[in-house]
């Protein structure tokens, strides 16, 4: 069983958080992975599927064929999923269905976007503490793997230790800390002062999170987690922007970081619009360079390749994928989805279902 003491964590991140960076993590040193947030409604609506070409758990979106979660053997001890939910009974049932290929379940309760906000997801969680209790508690109760949460502070360490106390009587084997409340943004100071105080008086371990901006190399891992005196640390932006921050050696060049993802992104048949998207989170200002507008334009997996003078590898292995029968980008054939299933109308529909049934279709 996934142990959270003494960890070096991959944080949860929208659209970086797919198998080619999580894998690029682990093959760097992190100890443990975790999904980007992946909303309960998107899994509802998914069926699982065994991808016998790349050797992956597939779960497939039923409306329109792409892929909500994929994953492999490799990660399959050290990835956490974590969930977007705001309702018990879809946060149980989608646990249920993919707790046989992760680690464990993790509840997120910290991120502060509009569109987790609206659904009632998120940090708006830490305002209904019955109901994060409740999600927290049925989960633990039903479920063969851990569960845990990740949580923002709030606005006084001692109101934060209050809410860390309640959500760890439900039962959960771990809680991640954003060091900043809701309000605060990545150039707000991170508050190490009250992910300490929490971390010395609760009886689970406590990940440390938002240190990104203090973190440039291994040892400042290490620094973070002595200063916030928590058992584990999760890495956000400072691995986004140069994933191997998690080896021990020290950093890679970020051409070397760049060929390293890109060549499990082709192994993984990952959608060219992530695969961009997460090298232009590596690139960042370089984007503006005459290499940069080069990569900007392009459009698909062998063009973004044969920037990095890997067109050979990507045009190979491509062609082994179509020889093998992969239909296209998704891997499945229309006639291969069912349809959609009809809504059903609910005596106990509220607005916030409404609302999240919305968000979670557009995100």
């Amino acid at each position: 069983m996934i142990s959270y003491d003494n960890k070096i964590i991959l944080a949860p991140m929208v659209r970086i958080g797919t198998l080619p960076m999580r894998l690029l993590a682990l093959r760097y040193g992190a100890d443990i992975v975790y999904t980007e947030e992946l909303i309960d409604w998107k899994f509802l609506r998914s069926k699982r599927k065994y991808n016998a070409i790349l050797h992956t758990v597939d779960y497939v979106d039923q409306t329109d064929g792409t892929i909500v979660f994929r994953t492999c053997c490799e990660e399959k001890e050290k990835v956490v999923l974590q969930l977007g939910t705001s309702d018990v009974s879809r946060a149980l049932k989608v646990a249920q269905i993919v707790q046989s290929d992760v680690a464990a379940i993790d509840i997120n309760m910290g991120c502060p976007k509009e569109f987790s906000i609206k659904g009632g997801m998120g940090v708006a969680l830490l305002a209904k503490p019955d109901k994060a209790y409740n999600i927290l508690s049925t989960l633990v109760n039903n479920l063969s793997i851990p569960v845990t949460c990740k949580i923002r502070i709030l606005d006084t360490k001692e109101e934060t230790l209050k809410v860390v106390n309640y959500l760890v009587s439900s039962g959960i084997k771990a809680i991640a800390i954003h060091g900043r409340t809701r309000d605060e943004r990545p150039q707000h100071a991170v508050h190490t002062d009250v992910i300490k105080y929490v971390a010395e008086r609760v009886s689970i371990p406590v990940i440390a999170n938002g240190g990104s901006k203090e973190i440039e190399k291994y040892n400042d891992i290490l620094k973070f987690k002595d200063i916030t005196g928590c058992t584990s640390v999760m890495i956000a932006r400072a691995a986004e922007w140069n994933c191997s921050i998690f080896r021990k050696e020290g950093l890679l060049p970020m051409d070397s970081v760049i060929k390293d993802y890109l060549k499990l992104a082709v192994d993984y048949d990952n959608s060219p619009s992530n695969t961009k998207y997460c090298i232009q989170n590596i690139l960042r200002d370089l984007q503006e360079t005459p290499r940069g507008r080069q990569f900007l334009e392009c459009q698909t997996l062998d063009q973004i390749c044969a920037i990095w003078d890997l067109q050979e590898y990507c045009k190979e292995k491509q062609s082994c994928h179509q020889k093998l029968g992969i239909q296209g980008r998704w891997q499945v054939s229309p006639d291969e989805l069912e349809p959609p299933q009809k809504k059903q109308k609910s005596i106990d529909t509220d607005l916030s279902d409404v609302i999240q049934k919305k968000v979670s279709s557009n995100y």
